[in-house]
């Protein structure tokens, strides 16, 4: 059985497999990370889930870039 994305312990080493689900674990998780002005955004959501292997740190990492206006990949 594959990682559960609703209940499965989260680390910044988890990486995004193809079971991966915007569940309010990795909310939680990303909030952590992010802060409280964390939110998923469509850009955002497709980037997660474009087929190259990443993890949920550099998920989170993501996040606070484009939130800081770095440049997009």
């Amino acid at each position: 059985m594959g990682f559960d994305w609703h209940s499965d312990t989260i680390t910044r080493q988890t990486p995004i497999s193809d079971t991966y689900r915007n569940t309010q674990n990795v909310r939680r998780f990303l909030k952590r990370e992010c802060g409280d002005a964390f939110k998923f955004d469509r850009p955002f959501m497709a980037w997660i889930r474009d087929g190259r292997g990443k993890t949920i740190g550099e998920v989170a990492d993501e996040w606070l870039r484009r939130r800081s206006g770095g440049p997009q990949q």
